[in-house]
C-alpha cells in the first residue's frame, strides 16, 4: 500500500514540476531548465555553466561562469523553443519574459490539460498495478474476499483522492495562465 501511495504521490510531484516550467507571462528560473548548452564537447544543463536569477518579474537574468561559454549559452536559449531572445551584456545574459498574447494562453492551457492528463493516466496504472497485486494475493490464498474489497476500496479512495489533486492543480495552472 505504501508503494501505490508512493508514486501516486511521484506522479503528482511531477506534474507539479512540469508545470513549474509553464510559462505564464512571469520570470521564473525553472523556465529554463530544459535549456541544455553544447560545452566542453558534451551537452550539459544551463544551471551547469550559469548561476540563473530573477531579479524583476518579467526578466530572467544567467550568469556564465565561464565567459568562453556566453556565446553557447545564449544560442541555446534562444533555440530551446521557448520564444525567448536573449541579449548579452558581458558574462551576463539577459532574458526578458515577453506578454503573452491570448493564442499563446490559450496554447499554454492545452499543453497543461496534456500534463495533467498524463499524470492522471500515471495514477490510474498504478491503481491498476494495485488491483492486480490484490487479485494475485486473493488467488493465491493470502487474502480473502472481503479483506480484498476492503484494500480495493482504500485503493479506489487513494486513486480518487490524487486525481481531486491532479484536478485541482490543472485548475490553478489554468487560472494562472489565463490571468492578465
Amino acid at each position: 500500500m505504501d508503494d501505490i501511495t508512493r508514486r501516486m504521490d511521484g506522479a503528482v510531484e511531477s506534474l507539479r514540476k512540469e508545470f513549474a516550467g509553464l510559462r505564464t507571462g512571469r520570470a521564473s528560473a525553472s523556465l529554463l531548465e530544459p535549456v541544455m548548452v553544447e560545452a566542453y564537447g558534451s551537452s550539459m544543463p544551463l544551471n551547469q555553466v550559469a548561476t540563473v536569477s530573477v531579479p524583476e518579474p518579467r526578466l530572467i537574468t544567467v550568469q556564465v561562469w565561464d565567459r568562453g561559454m556566453v556565446k553557447a549559452t545564449e544560442k541555446a536559449i534562444r533555440e530551446a523553443g521557448l520564444g525567448l531572445n536573449p541579449q548579452t551584456d558581458g558574462n551576463t545574459i539577459r532574458v526578458p519574459i515577453p506578454d503573452l498574447n491570448q493564442e499563446r494562453r490559450q496554447e499554454l492551457v492545452k499543453v497543461a490539460n496534456k500534463y495533467a492528463e498524463q499524470a492522471r493516466v500515471a495514477v490510474r496504472n498504478v491503481r491498476r498495478d494495485g488491483m492486480d497485486m490484490l487479485k494475485r494475493a486473493q488467488k493465491d490464498g493470502d487474502l480473502s474476499e472481503d479483506e480484498h474489497k476492503t484494500w480495493s476500496d482504500k485503493v479506489q479512495a487513494l486513486t480518487d483522492a490524487h486525481i481531486k489533486k491532479i484536478d485541482e492543480a490543472f485548475a490553478a495552472k489554468e487560472k494562472d495562465i489565463t490571468q492578465i
